[in-house]
């Protein structure tokens, strides 16, 4: 896999966004693979309202998001209220995350996430545009990488170095069992939880371990009043989808996202 932009490929472009456009899209579509099938990807028209690649064999459709420099705990998105209404539709997009070095043109990362992982408390509402803005009162987004787990960010590159194939299609393929949660509310919890059980990082924990997350899940979930209760719960689903191990006595063990 060639880890640099082609730089030939946008000569006939002035604008530094257009030429790092032309470049992503041509690196993209020259380099990466659908991860749900491992088949080539194809280019959508110019200017489609939702996604830039589509899979031929499985349907799967992509949003390419490219910046330079670190990836950040934010990602920049379009419209709030768009991107909110795009996560109940059915032909929201997965998404491909891309970095590169300004002053080499190298990709430092590229990885995907399933849109499956994207429930509304992940993305952020930015503050309304100024009464002297040229789009007066619009309202926009980011997307808070933090609070997707890491079993959701898919790396094809990371820092620089490249990931196998089999490696990226087995990792996207672990990840089906967030698929089948379709009810959003639930599934923004189970997430939650997951997240939580992350960030203990230990390959074995206890129910006490995640419940010292009661306030941060009460915070994102303020409706709820019995939110260990919903921990409970939600170690049980991971239990059944085979991410996480009981082990006995109020202890688990990590099987998934520790591979």
């Amino acid at each position: 896999m060639e880890l640099r932009l082609p730089v030939g490929v946008a000569k006939d472009y002035s604008s530094g966004a257009q030429r790092i456009r032309v470049m992503t899209e041509y690196w993209v579509n020259d380099s990466i693979f659908c991860p749900s099938c491992g088949n080539d990807l194809s280019n959508f028209e110019n200017n489609k309202p939702v996604a830039d690649f589509y899979c031929s064999k499985c349907s799967e459709e992509y949003e390419l998001k490219s910046k330079q420099g670190a990836m950040g705990k934010k990602i920049v998105d379009g419209a709030y209220s768009t991107m909110i209404e795009r996560l109940k539709s059915a032909n929201n997009p997965n998404f491909f995350f891309l970095t590169y070095d300004k002053s080499t043109l190298e990709i430092r990362n590229f990885l995907t996430i399933p849109k499956y992982f994207f429930v509304p408390n992940i993305i952020l509402k930015r503050k309304a545009l100024s009464v002297t803005a040229r789009r007066a009162g619009w309202i926009g987004c980011n997307i808070d990488m933090n609070s997707i787990p890491e079993i959701g960010k898919i790396f094809y590159v990371q820092d620089g170095v490249a990931k196998s194939k089999n490696e990226v299609l087995g990792k996207w393929n672990k990840t089906e069992f967030v698929k089948t949660t379709y009810d959003i509310e639930s599934k923004g919890w189970m997430l939650d939880v997951l997240l939580c059980v992350e960030r203990i990082k230990k390959n074995e924990f206890s129910l006490d371990d995640v419940y010292n997350f009661e306030s941060y899940l009460k915070a994102k979930h303020p409706l709820n009043n019995n939110v260990k209760a919903k921990i409970r719960q939600q170690l049980q689903f991971l239990r059944d989808k085979n991410v996480i191990e009981f082990i006995g006595c109020g202890q688990y063990r990590m099987k998934m996202t520790r591979e």
